[in-house]
């Protein structure tokens, strides 16, 4: 029997299950209102630099949660095989994975020599529809979950990276953009030996 080629993300977008786009991005944004309003109300916000930093951080690790559990359905979805490197990892986060998950497709451009950091570029966002920053929030990064999606879904396929937003359109950019460097690709280990 012939291998089972991967779904291109238009495919897969067409075939999975949707929520109403407003929906889910006024929740989201009723999520990251919600993070902004308790973590005025702790007593350690007094000792941190800003709100906007710990909402940054906040948002950075439910996103990693997030990524951790959407890789074994973009997996599941996608009859995507193993990559063979980071660069093509890259490329099917970019066209599959934000195609089905956010119905938008992103490109992936400045790479570095090593081929171990690039850019991912988003020209539509849908996380942002209907948001404008008020000035005391000038400094947040709103969709910085997606950060932590990525690297929360890189982690679970034994590549440990640092992802962190260089554009923003909230900030007045003209694209939003993720730098992904990978650190480390982290070796499988398997918890019995064969042998025994």
């Amino acid at each position: 029997m012939a291998p089972v080629a991967p779904k291109s993300g238009d495919a897969i977008f067409a075939s999975v299950d949707r929520v109403n786009a407003e929906l889910f991005t006024l929740t989201y944004g009723a999520i990251v209102r919600q993070l902004l309003t308790d973590l005025e109300e702790v007593e350690e916000v007094k000792a941190a630099r800003s709100n906007n930093f710990l909402v940054f951080v906040m948002s950075c690790c439910r996103g990693y949660n997030i990524g951790v559990r959407l890789v074994d359905e973009f997996l599941a979805k996608s009859n995507v095989s193993r990559c063979v490197d980071f660069r093509e990892t890259a490329e099917v986060i970019a066209k599959v994975g934000f195609k089905m998950f956010l119905g938008v497709t992103a490109s992936v451009t400045n790479w570095d020599a090593e081929g171990t950091t690039c850019s991912i570029i988003l020209e539509d966002n849908p996380l942002v529809d209907f948001v404008e920053l008020p000035d005391t929030c000038q400094g947040l990064y709103y969709c910085n979950i997606l950060s932590g999606v990525i690297r929360g879904a890189l982690e679970m396929v034994s590549m440990k990276t640092e992802v962190t937003w260089l554009r923003d359109m909230l900030r007045g950019d003209d694209v939003f953009e993720l730098q992904v460097k990978l650190l480390k690709q982290v070796p499988e280990e398997y918890p019995y030996k064969d042998d025994e």
